[in-house]
């Protein structure tokens, strides 16, 4: 069956396991005879992403997503490799077993307004998303709670455009939301989980599946949020 789509954004289906280091290493060495490197790797094959992520006094976002709520949002600013100069708002969504990516550039200046909640810009900004995240900010009283430092690592299989991501170190800022300095303090999680996440459109191909059957990995709907916010 098609994805369906979400403000013109097509639905993604989307596997998420805890595993071990050891579990990873072993896993790594079967996908990369199979499928490709993230052509923005380093030369060590991964790459550092940082959000940060927003939400409100309740901990609407935390709490829907402990919960498994079929329909839900999530607003983050993100930066790779610490590139302050090259910021995106991101909307990640939920609907039923897909999952939908909005995005649009942002920069250091308009993160710090927000920020700091000089917000009355946004409501007109030429910028749907952020009109968007203006309305969610005024109502639900979201904003930016915590950084959410880790490396990534991407296999990618062209056939069924699937992604096979490890994401390790990951690391957290409590409650500080100072995504732009790069010298925040950050915590470590749990430095022996890795999460495993397989994203594809309508079909995840036979060889890719028959690749992940390896032993004793934890099913569930692990997030990197959820996993900072256990910190502080």
């Amino acid at each position: 069956m098609k994805a369906m789509n979400l403000n013109g954004v097509q639905g993604r289906r989307e596997l998420k396991h805890e595993m071990t280091q050891m579990e990873c290493y072993l896993l790594r060495n079967k996908l990369k005879h199979y499928m490709d490197v993230d052509s923005h790797a380093k030369e060590n094959g991964t790459y550092m992403i940082r959000s940060v992520y927003f939400d409100n006094f309740d901990n609407k976002v935390m709490n829907q997503k402990k919960e498994g709520m079929f329909e839900r949002d999530k607003f983050r600013v993100r930066l790779y490799d610490g590139n302050t100069a090259f910021l995106n708002l991101e909307k990640k969504s939920k609907r039923n077993n897909l999952t939908y990516k909005q995005k649009c550039r942002i920069d250091a200046k308009e993160y710090e307004q927000i920020r700091s909640g000089e917000i009355d810009w946004m409501e007109n900004d030429e910028r749907p998303l952020m009109r968007d995240l203006y309305w969610q900010m005024v109502m639900l009283q979201l904003k930016p709670i915590t950084v959410v430092d880790y490396e990534r690592e991407v296999f990618i299989y062209k056939y069924g455009n699937v992604r096979v991501t490890f994401d390790s170190n990951i690391r957290t800022s409590l409650r500080n939301n100072d995504v732009l300095n790069p010298n925040i303090t950050m915590v470590h999680t749990n430095p022996d989980v890795v999460l495993l996440e397989v994203k594809y459109d309508e079909f995840l191909p036979g060889v890719i599946r028959q690749l992940l059957q390896v032993s004793d990995l934890r099913a569930g709907a692990y997030s990197k949020y959820q996993i900072s916010r256990m910190y502080g």
